[in-house]
């Protein structure tokens, strides 16, 4: 008896028990990682924050961001570093007090 093989099925391409020492592809990550860089959009949705003070902060450079040419991009790095720019920690709070006028007689 012969035995006939059909390469054109799936099951024999790809790395498997006749291609010792090869390492399996992995899957398709693009389709469930997050992007490499935010839009404008994605990032003010990310952070909760309108999408224009995003922008109007990140054209004065008070926010870190990334330009590429003429587009404005935030990396998870730039997020990170935004959040934690905008905490504040808890102290003692001032009193405010109030200043009389000075009457001139």
């Amino acid at each position: 008896m012969s035995t006939t093989t059909n390469q054109g099925t799936a099951a024999n391409h790809g790395p498997g028990p006749e291609h010792p020492g090869a390492t399996p592809a992995a899957p398709d990550a693009s389709a469930t990682a997050e992007p490499l860089l935010y839009t404008p959009a994605q990032a003010a949705e990310k952070l909760a924050v309108p999408e224009s003070w995003l922008r109007r902060k990140a054209g004065v450079r008070v926010i870190p961001c990334t330009f590429l040419g003429k587009h404005l991009r935030f990396s998870e790095a730039d997020l990170r570093a935004i959040v934690a720019s905008g905490s504040r920690t808890t102290g003692p709070q001032r009193r405010r007090t109030r200043r009389t006028r000075m009457r001139s007689v």
